[in-house]
């Protein structure tokens, strides 16, 4: 079988203070309520004549002056041991200056509830944006960045702002870019005087209290800090004025800096872009702050798939919008690029709604997603022209994969249908030319069943070209390229009073309606009641012609490529075009209401189509609840658990060995290479003993009726915090409560519950499908074992003393429980760092080496009692035989290490008789 990977950034993050998802507030006309700065001091600046020497050292905040114009800074490193994030080596240059945080925030700038000269730490990438936000208010400026909407936590922490854009060439306080940061930093590089593991007490310290010199405090240690950017890879080339990726990738990462009080001095460095764990918007730490900087950047450029660029499209809403204010619950919006001429598209039901450009020379017009959501079909041809014209399908992913041509000789602005006997079919015309063309008479309509992924039988449908749609009972067609024209029952007839009308497009849900444009002909003034501009309004016709909706376009914009959303009579989506004519925006507008909502904005955005996802739920679902294991701003953890859900759903009934724990299961077992039944790694980030006993219990147990054995890890240094799954991993997502609210479906699973879960929110589908393929292994790339990091103090079971002997009851219970159930449980402990032998640490995150003697004690104890369970020490205190050359970092394996522990994984299964 071909394997399919993805690199995933490494790490098991044990959180302290993970809260509460609260109730999430949710209006996109109103702004949220946002922090304001400690201080009562305030700097009032014109933004529109910003100038360096305009703030100093003195001001409240302690802004430092950075002469940057001119001047360029090395990003990244060249380094073969380098973490793939942070390679090759790229050259960021300026054309401006700035001005940077001379310290971290503090607790007390952010009115937090600590001790006021610490650096503001558990803070996510939206509450350090909207904290530069609220500073720009006080101060008199422009903000930074706009949104939406907003959602909070319970503490007060927001972790979700929908509709998102930065504005890097207003003059306003925001987070640094990461060339930004890496050139004030470069000013004064000295790890060993910041605060690190060496002489921290693994505690964060007060601001500027390390042996720094110069002008910027603890760049190198103390708290690592956001940055702007989103995380991209880096390209061997010279930026001018550059702000980052142009978006954070299929998982939404970003980008922190410098080094913290639980890093050693010798692996800090300037180059690093990430944590231990992969870092998106919705992360926090104990170890995590900002500072800010303020200044405009212009002519600013982005990393794209295309190389650098200075044009982005941003997308303008959520889920959570579209839910709120269309009542749609799932929908993907195609639409061409018109700068590139490609295709473009929006996964709206993902947690990182984002902009997927698929790079082609096909020109790209007209694209319409099929029923199922999977596929997109297109034309080469657009309406009004009489060029010959090509219609393609392909597969709507990232790679825009497994493309087919339609062998005719020309075809043009295809449409989805699925015919009565359930035929799928593209309904296309042979020419789109201007339906006033004497030569239109000769042009047809065609259609064409798609099935197996492939086009099959071709058949006439009329003559003329009705590109505008045609009716599920196939009775009504429209066209209006120069004339509004329809065949009704049969019969050719000719609406509008035969006046101008463009952009005809016939409704899906039943009521036939034809949604057009028109030139502001008299027809259009009369029933409007009002004289307008050229496609300054949207007209709705019945089934017959008659007019009976007419909705004008927002204050200096007209309509264009307007079309209704898939089965719908209400709603429909356009471009907006501005008085220059150029495509900025696409919005959703609501017929019954005539409420209009941007949904994206770029520099030309053409032929929307939005594809929403049928209702499969019944009475006996709660679509809000079933299968919802992922919300809008969750963390990168929950968004892989949620996938990880996801599988087991799609594969219960066929899992022979379940293999759950942390990150070093989701690296270091490979499941189809265990060869003596079918295996699915539930491994993730993040996880702890008390979540994979919780999983396997309720979920493996229950429904997996094949279960055989179940793998988890046996990871001691991630029993330091008890109930972790009812304080970090299930609260504030519905699926969960649901779930045990049903007792788990014991009894029975519903006839649609896997179909709601994998219609619920989710992270992008292409990265469930390198899941799917890989059975849920996530690829770690070959490096080495490096420095024997402790990222704890590895005492902690001081502070902690209960959890270790909690841990060790709870296993026993569940082993009890497997044995009634007749499966075995494989206890595996993962090598890690050998140099963990010269520290007092077990591992990464401790318990100090001395108790560990005690424990595995007791692991043989319970051994000696329960005949289905086996341990697999892989890790013998380090005295292990896992080389550089299968290590991934620290604690993880490689997926080359992962080879070897899973032969010997498989040979340990092979030898299970019944008990």
């Amino acid at each position: 079988m071909k394997r399919f990977w993805f690199i995933c950034s490494i790490g098991l993050l044990l959180c302290t203070s993970c809260t509460k998802n609260a109730d999430k507030v949710s209006n996109p006309n109103e702004e949220p309520n946002e922090p304001v700065p400690g201080s009562s001091e305030q700097v009032v600046l014109s933004s529109s004549s910003f100038e360096l020497h305009e703030l100093s050292s003195s001001s409240p905040y302690d802004m430092v002056a950075i002469q940057a114009n001119g001047k360029s800074v090395l990003l990244g490193t060249n380094s073969p041991n380098a973490n793939i994030h942070d390679k090759p080596s790229m050259n960021a240059s300026f054309s401006y200056d700035f001005l940077i945080g001379k310290h971290e925030v503090t607790c007390q700038e952010m009115q937090r509830q600590c001790t006021d000269s610490l650096p503001a730490t558990n803070v996510t990438y939206y509450d350090a944006i909207l904290y530069a936000n609220a500073r720009s208010k006080a101060e008199g400026f422009d903000t930074a960045y706009t949104y939406t909407s907003a959602f909070f936590k319970e503490d007060g922490s927001c972790d979700y702002l929908e509709g998102l854009v930065f504005h890097p060439q207003r003059a306003s306080y925001r987070l640094p870019t990461e060339a930004e940061w890496v050139f004030a930093a470069s000013q004064n590089w000295a790890p060993e005087n910041g605060w690190n593991s060496g002489n921290s007490g693994f505690t964060l310290h007060k601001i500027c209290t390390a042996l720094n010199t110069g002008e910027i405090c603890d760049m190198a240690g103390n708290a690592a800090e956001w940055v702007n950017d989103w995380m991209y890879p880096f390209q061997d080339t010279t930026i001018a004025n550059y702000i980052g990726g142009i978006d954070g990738g299929s998982r939404g990462e970003r980008i922190v800096k410098g080094g913290n009080y639980t890093n050693s001095a010798t692996a800090t460095n300037m180059y690093t872009r990430g944590d231990i764990y992969t870092v998106n918007s919705a992360a926090r730490s104990d170890y995590i702050g900002f500072r800010l900087a303020f200044g405009h950047i212009p002519n600013p450029s982005f990393l794209s798939q295309k190389g650098k660029t200075s044009s982005a499209v941003s997308v303008l809403v959520g889920q959570n919008t579209l839910k709120n204010e269309f009542g749609i619950s799932g929908a993907k919006l195609a639409f061409r690029n018109d700068v590139t001429g490609n295709l473009s598209f929006i996964d709206f039901a993902t947690s990182n709604p984002r902009v997927v450009e698929i790079v082609d020379s096909i020109s790209v017009y007209h694209p319409e997603i099929s029923p199922d959501g999977t596929k997109i079909a297109f034309s080469t041809g657009m309406e009004g022209s009489s060029d010959i014209s090509e219609i393609y399908v392909r597969n709507l992913d990232e790679l825009g994969s497994d493309l087919k041509k339609m062998n005719v000789l020309s075809a043009a602005i295809p449409r989805w249908r699925v015919i009565e006997n359930a035929d799928t079919t593209i309904t296309f015309v042979t020419n789109a030319m201007n339906n006033n063309d004497l030569a239109w008479e000769q042009t047809q309509t065609w259609n064409a069943i798609f099935e197996n992924g492939d086009f099959g039988a071709f058949s006439i449908l009329t003559n003329g070209a009705y590109n505008g749609g045609i009716s599920e009972d196939g009775k009504l067609a429209v066209t209006g390229s120069q004339k509004l024209r329809a065949i009704v029952n049969g019969t050719p007839q000719i609406w509008y009073n035969g006046e101008q009308a463009c952009n005809a497009s016939l409704s899906q849900g039943g009521e036939k309606l034809t949604l057009f444009l028109d030139f502001g002909g008299e027809t259009g003034k009369s029933f409007a009641g009002e004289t307008y501009r050229a496609h300054e309004r949207a007209f709705i016709a019945d089934s017959t012609g008659a007019l009976i909706k007419s909705i004008k376009a927002p204050q200096g914009y007209t309509f264009d490529h307007t079309e209704w959303i898939t089965g719908s009579d209400s709603v429909f989506v356009a471009t907006l075009a501005n008085v220059d004519g150029a495509h900025k925006k696409i919005v959703l507008v609501n017929t019954a209401t005539e409420n209009i909502v941007s949904i994206a904005e770029g520099e030309e955005l053409w032929h929307p189509c939005l594809w929403v996802k049928k209702d499969i739920y019944d009475e006996t679902l709660n679509k809000d609840s079933a299968g919802v294991y992922l919300v809008p701003g969750a963390d990168n953890s929950h968004e892989v658990i949620s996938t990880k859900m996801k599988l087991f759903w799609n594969h219960y009934q066929d899992i022979e060995y379940l293999l759950v724990g942390n990150s070093r299961v989701e690296a270091g077992i490979l499941p189809d290479s265990i060869t003596s039944g079918y295996a699915l790694n539930m491994g993730h980030p993040s996880n702890s003993l008390d979540f994979t006993l919780y999983l396997a219990e309720n979920y493996g147990f229950v429904h997996s009726n094949k279960l055989k054995a179940v793998v988890i890890s046996l990871d001691f240094d991630s029993w330091r915090i008890l109930n972790h799954t009812n304080t970090y991993v299930t609260p504030g997502f519905p699926g969960y409560t649901y779930d045990a609210n049903h007792n788990f479906w014991k009894d029975s699973l519903p006839k649609n519950f896997v179909k709601a879960v994998n219609y619920a929110y989710s992270i992008p589908n292409d990265l469930y499908i390198v899941f799917e393929h890989n059975r849920g292994l996530c690829y770690h790339e070959q490096n080495t074992w490096g420095e024997p990091l402790v990222s704890l103090d590895s005492s902690w079971t001081n502070q902690f003393p209960n959890s270790i002997p909690s841990y060790l009851r709870q296993l026993r219970s569940f082993i009890a429980t497997a044995k009634e159930k007749g499966v075995f449980v494989i206890g595996v402990l993962f090598p890690q760092n050998p140099e963990y032998k010269n520290t007092g640490s077990w591992g990464r995150y401790g318990p100090r080496r001395s108790e560990i003697p005690a424990i595995m004690d007791s692991l043989n104890n319970i051994q000696n009692d329960f005949p289905n369970f086996k341990m697999m020490d892989e890790n013998k205190m380090g005295d292990h035989d896992y080389p550089d050359s299968l290590a991934s970092d620290t604690d993880h394996l490689s997926t080359i290490g992962a080879y070897k522990l899973t032969h010997r994984l498989d040979s340990l299964l092979k030898t299970l008789e019944k008990f």
